[in-house]
């Protein structure tokens, strides 16, 4: 088994670059399925996802090649093959092969997707899109059954503003018949980068970003080469880093407009956030820092994916801080997790309540999911002794790089393999 080791209490300083954004790269690879010749991105992050979509492009006679960030896809042999097992259940994001399938084929059967555990994550609203559009959709024996004669353009109003949804509609309905309307789309910025991948394919697409996004039916696409933009929650969770443990940090490769909701964060807590064109600069902090209250919403507001680094740094607050999460309730596995690193915190419903400051000491814990790993790193690097965290696996479905990357500011952070078993979290005790 796996696990990191951390010695915490160093100041980290330097700088940090971020990979390109996982949400959008889970999207723009199937979208290549959309294309009659080769498209190439650029920028994409070496993460267990993108590897799978590769052997899933490849699955259905793709010819893929993955160097330095950049994956080259002639999707020109593309067969309409069904998917039903394998490796599309190791991916969340798998139904955005059954939008870009059934805009090129007419048909697709995929697997249900596996990912991270966040409760009902369900895939109505995606199906509601596909029917709409002329598709005729079957679950049968844990797979999701596509079939339409022809796409037709139709109006489709979202009931949530899923950016799942959008993205699949959207890549459904790119070579449909006739104009789409999607209303109540949501609005990410990972939305406009796979709209700006299709618009440069030569796809019809007005309204990206917006909330209501028109798209015109085209006969064909053809192939591109984009570069994928930076993820922001990489960018957020550094960012959030350089405020708890930081004494200079920059962080490369950030759209400072992405983040906006958490520099706003930031700063009331009284960290100093400096913009500059696609860097973000944090000077070493006072602390301890103010307590604030956090309520995530969705795009433009405070990141889902944010809060739970959020409420580690806010264990370095002066005062009561409260983070709802109205996205995903079952977001808050990790504050128990916290709390055997001697943090003050409960959850009541919907919301964590954090008291601080207080000095965490290090332990032994497990990450429930990828944005609970990234929480529990942060921990690690701000608790008293070594921290050892476990299941590891979920934080490298998302991090590309992140030991080579948090080193290289100056922290004591290294890989290791123990035996299954060696390690109990049971016991709470340091190791």
């Amino acid at each position: 088994m796996d696990v990191y080791k951390i010695n915490g209490g160093r100041d980290l300083k330097g700088t940090i670059k971020v990979s390109g954004a996982k949400n959008s790269a889970v999207a723009l690879i199937p979208a290549s399925i959309l294309a009659n010749s080769e498209v190439s991105i650029e920028g994409l992050p070496e993460i267990a996802d993108v590897f799978t979509l590769k052997t899933l492009l490849e699955e259905i006679g793709g010819v893929v090649t993955f160097r330095d960030g950049t994956m080259t896809i002639d999707p020109s042999e593309m067969i309409a093959m069904p998917l039903p097992n394998g490796n599309v259940k190791k991916l969340r994001a798998s139904y955005y092969l059954m939008g870009a399938m059934l805009g090129r084929f007419g048909k697709a059967v995929i697997g249900l997707p596996g990912g991270c555990h966040l409760g009902p994550r369900p895939i109505d609203q995606h199906i509601k899109g596909f029917e709409a559009l002329g598709a005729k959709v079957t679950n049968e024996h844990g797979s999701i059954y596509l079939r339409a004669e022809k796409l037709r353009g139709a109006k489709i109003y979202l009931d949530v503003a899923s950016v799942g949804a959008t993205i699949n509609i959207m890549l459904a309905a790119v070579l449909a018949e006739g104009r789409t309307t999607i209303e109540n789309a949501a609005k990410e910025p990972e939305i406009i980068d796979v709209a700006t991948l299709l618009s440069n394919m030569g796809a019809n697409i007005k309204g990206a970003g917006t909330n209501i996004i028109r798209i015109d039916g085209v006969e064909s696409l053809s192939g591109t080469a984009h570069t994928i933009i930076p993820d922001r929650i990489e960018a957020g969770t550094f960012m959030i880093m350089a405020a708890a443990v930081g004494a200079g940090v920059t962080v490369d490769n950030v759209i400072p407009f992405h983040v906006e909701a958490l520099t706003a964060k930031l700063r009331e807590m009284g960290v100093e956030v400096l913009e500059e064109e696609e860097r973000i600069v944090i000077p070493k902090p006072e602390r301890p820092l103010k307590s604030v209250d956090v309520k995530t919403l969705v795009y433009p507001g405070f990141a889902t994916d944010l809060q739970q680094p959020m409420t580690v740094l806010l264990t370095q607050a002066d005062g009561t801080s409260v983070v709802t999460d109205t996205i995903y309730s079952a977001r808050f596995k990790h504050i128990d997790e916290l709390r055997r690193m001697n943090a003050a915190a409960r959850v009541e419903g919907s919301s964590a309540i954090i008291a601080g400051p207080v000095k965490l000491q290090g332990a032994s814990v497990r990450a429930t999911d990828l944005r609970a790993g990234a929480a529990l790193v942060l921990a690690g690097l701000i608790a008293e002794g070594e921290t050892e965290v476990q299941a590891i696996h979920h934080i490298e479905r998302g991090y590309s790089n992140l030991i080579g990357k948090l080193s290289g500011l100056g922290a004591d952070i290294r890989k290791v393999s123990v035996p299954e078993g060696a390690t109990s979290v049971k016991d709470g005790g340091n190791h």
